[in-house]
């Protein structure tokens, strides 16, 4: 077999088990290298040349500075700012909901500004009488149009930027995709505001999404700090309430109100047996609780251990309760600093990515362990394996042979037919597997499209980039469908409804939009 012919079947392979879902996306991204290693497409190196591309740890940066922006309170600062600007009325809530989302993907992703906004935008629909369900689905489809306002915005864009600046010597600015995406994030506001009661259904959460906003002035009542309530939860410190679970090794011992406990750290500030205060000293037992005062680093330290069961996750109520926290405005600093260098070009985008990452770290915004975790290693991953298939589709002719097929199907309606097929295909992939994965597929398929045509292949990408982001089918398309799926129970038929005219919008962008500022 040739090894255009072999490329073509890993192709066919890696969509099958992508759809398939039976086995991790990250074990099926490095599968694809190793394939096309073994099948002589390519050499070692260039197999695995792509979890060494730049672009890898630009992304990686790009999660930690959202890490830190989401750890110390930022996001929970700008969601209790859209509270206040959103007052009373439905459609302006709905309104100020999908603008915050769109803003923060900008800079975070969207999964990243899902996963951080889903408790605010709970918060926003309980204070306001209605059911988180009602806006949740439209804040993550405004998510994906805000994926359109930076290159930040979504791994897929940078990933363009960067194949076109490596073809055709053109830097993409950290703007330039807003001329799709401004429209895009308008079009779904609109299409929500006048439709979306009759296209969002409303459902019951499978697990009830706390909203911490009044956390402190919740405990104080409860565990009679009557006059202390307001001074329990700070930028420095604040109160956990723990249990004690069966066979813990504290059972038996002595604790009473204003206690410090062994590691000097924490204060027994209420104890509480069987729902009743306890002012006297006492012997633990299981099924005490506790409220536990002190700095927030040892409120989660507490949290962590087998010894107490924390009824709250500390972090948690401190990125809720305390918004704009320690660190926030280092946070902040390092964000503007790395816009700055993106928009300016001072530096390759991907030393921007590492430095501010690095700062967020050095300036003790975050510790290494939460820059890890922070960092989807998933996205790394399928973003590096997948890079070999782009490769392999240029280089063993793939990619030439698929185009040279669209182009005699769509040739004779000439390139805007080329964009509206390259927008029926990633359309159908990019609801079944990742939109990420979907992008490094079409890519060189529409760049040898736009060669064989003899047109600019910007438009051709671009265009790629608008279809990557209309994932809004299904909740398998993005981890942010995903993530408010379980937030606000909906079910899998729900997506299609406001999905699919929304889709229909990605595709006349994409087609006729993106063309009129990057002429063919």
């Amino acid at each position: 077999m040739t090894d255009s012919v072999i490329t073509l079947l890993v192709l066919a392979v890696t969509v099958g088990l992508f759809i398939w879902d039976q086995l991790p996306v990250s074990v099926v991204a490095l599968l694809v290298p190793l394939l096309l290693w073994s099948g002589g497409v390519l050499e070692l190196d260039d197999a695995l040349a792509g979890f060494g591309d730049p672009i890898i740890l630009f992304i990686a940066g790009l999660f930690v500075v959202s890490t830190a922006l989401e750890a110390t309170g930022v996001t929970a600062w700008v969601g209790n700012l859209a509270i206040r600007v959103a007052g009373e009325s439905p459609s302006r809530l709905m309104v100020t909901v999908l603008l915050l989302v769109a803003l923060v993907t900008a800079l975070l992703t969207p999964n990243g500004s899902i996963a951080a906004l889903t408790p605010v935008v709970v918060a926003l629909a309980v204070r306001a009488g209605r059911s988180p369900s009602q806006l949740l689905l439209p804040a993550a489809f405004s998510a994906h149009a805000g994926s359109l306002l930076m290159l930040t915005g979504t791994p897929v864009t940078v990933v363009i930027a960067d194949y076109l600046e490596n073809v055709t010597g053109n830097r993409l600015g950290l703007f330039a995709i807003a001329l799709a995406g401004v429209p895009l994030v308008l079009a779904t506001i609109l299409l929500v505001v006048l439709l979306g009661s009759r296209l969002v259904p409303e459902r019951a959460p499978r697990t009830a999404l706390r909203d911490f906003g009044s956390h402190g002035e919740t405990l104080g009542v409860h565990y009679a700090l009557a006059g202390e309530s307001g001074p329990l939860m700070g930028r420095d410190g604040g109160v956990g309430e723990f249990m004690i679970p069966p066979r813990s090794p504290v059972i038996g011992s002595e604790v009473y109100r204003g206690m410090i406990t062994e590691s000097g750290e924490l204060v027994v500030a209420a104890v509480h047996r069987k729902g009743h205060d306890v002012q006297e000293r006492i012997r633990l037992a299981a099924g005490d609780s506790l409220l536990l005062q002190g700095s927030w680093q040892a409120l989660e330290e507490a949290a962590r251990t087998p010894d107490l069961l924390a009824v709250d996750d500390p972090t948690a109520v401190r990125r809720q309760a305390v918004p704009f926290g320690p660190g926030a405005t280092k946070a902040v600093i390092v964000l503007v600093g790395m816009v700055i260098l993106l928009a300016t070009g001072v530096v390759p985008a991907a030393v921007a990515g590492i430095v501010a990452g690095i700062a967020m770290i050095v300036l003790r915004v975050i510790a290494v362990d939460t820059a890890y975790h922070g960092i989807s290693w998933t996205t790394l991953i399928l973003v590096g394996g997948m890079m070999s298939l782009a490769t392999a589709m240029v280089s063993s002719g793939a990619a030439q042979k698929l185009a040279e097929s669209l182009v005699a199907l769509t040739g004779p309606g000439g390139p805007y037919a080329l964009l509206a097929g390259l927008f029926i295909m990633t359309a159908l992939m990019g609801q079944l597997i990742s939109n990420m994965a979907t992008a490094l597929i079409v890519i060189p398929i529409g760049f040898s499209a736009a060669t064989e045509m003899g047109i600019s292949s910007a438009p051709v990408l671009l265009a790629v980039a608008v279809f990557s982001a209309g994932a809004l089918l299904t909740p398998v398309a993005t981890p942010a469908n995903l993530v408010v799926m379980e937030a606000a129970g909906y079910r899998f038929s729900d997506y299609w409804r406001l999905g699919l005219p929304l889709l229909l919008v990605y595709g006349l962008v994409g087609t006729f939009l993106v063309p009129v500022f990057w002429p063919f």
